[in-house]
């Protein structure tokens, strides 16, 4: 609806209308004129509002009527981040970002204990001095039920100490290897990572340089015959009497 809107620069008051207020003024002043809000369109009529909304935009129109509505006492404040970064936390590596050979890793000190107080010598301890238990109970029993079953749990815990010792020889090889990955590292070489079939010959040789050192190889291969003979024994034809 047309009112008396007092223009800079003009002398009196005259009668516009919006279209010639919008084309005085432009689009970029109509925010600081005084012009009807939301009170003063609810008494125009519905066809005085769809031509104010055909003259100044339908985005004007919209700030027109809207105003400075306030904001929603319901709508909460933004939830800041109650977590607060601790210097001790543990350093985060990202999974997008492949991580370096070489990182830096906080120091550790390394715990040190008496020989004797270690788990790993106190079980080998014990482990061999049940051996030469069972080696005693075994030569006063020459025959028997009791020589069988003595035999059996030698042969048991025989087993079980090689296999300690063959878990024991893998790890420090695989301690060794990676020493060495990281020494080509550090010289600037890329460093190369060796095949599982690689790995098993490499354990292979060192069990063979261990049992030439123990003076065990002879049995060993020996057995190793006995085994592969049966084996092969097994696979050969039956034969026709």
């Amino acid at each position: 609806q047309p009112g008396l809107i007092m223009l800079p620069g003009a002398g009196a008051a005259k009668e516009w209308g919006w279209e010639d207020v919008f084309s005085a003024v432009g689009h970029a002043e109509l925010s600081c004129m005084s012009l009807p809000t939301s009170t003063g369109t609810s008494n125009m009529s519905f066809e005085e509002l769809l031509e104010l909304q055909s003259q100044v935009g339908t985005k004007t129109y919209k700030q027109l009527v809207a105003g400075n509505s306030p904001k929603k006492q319901g709508s909460r404040p933004p939830i800041q981040n109650a977590c607060v970064a601790d210097k001790h936390r543990p350093l985060e590596m990202s999974a997008k970002i492949r991580v370096p050979f070489l990182r830096q890793v906080v120091p550790i000190s390394k715990k040190v204990r008496k020989k004797e107080f270690q788990d790993q010598h106190g079980q080998h301890g014990e482990t061999l001095s049940l051996l030469k238990l069972v080696k005693k109970q075994l030569k006063k029993h020459r025959s028997g039920e009791e020589h069988e079953k003595l035999q059996q749990l030698l042969q048991r815990m025989e087993q079980q100490e090689m296999a300690q010792q063959e878990r024991k020889q893998q790890q420090e090889l695989h301690l060794a290897l990676k020493q060495e990955r990281r020494a080509q590292a550090q010289q600037g070489h890329r460093p190369y990572f060796l095949k599982k079939s690689e790995q098993r010959q490499l354990a292979l040789a060192e069990k063979f340089k261990e049992l030439k050192r123990s003076k065990k190889l002879e049995n060993f291969l020996s057995r190793k015959r006995r085994r592969n003979a049966g084996k092969d024994r097994r696979h050969l034809p039956l034969s026709k009497e």
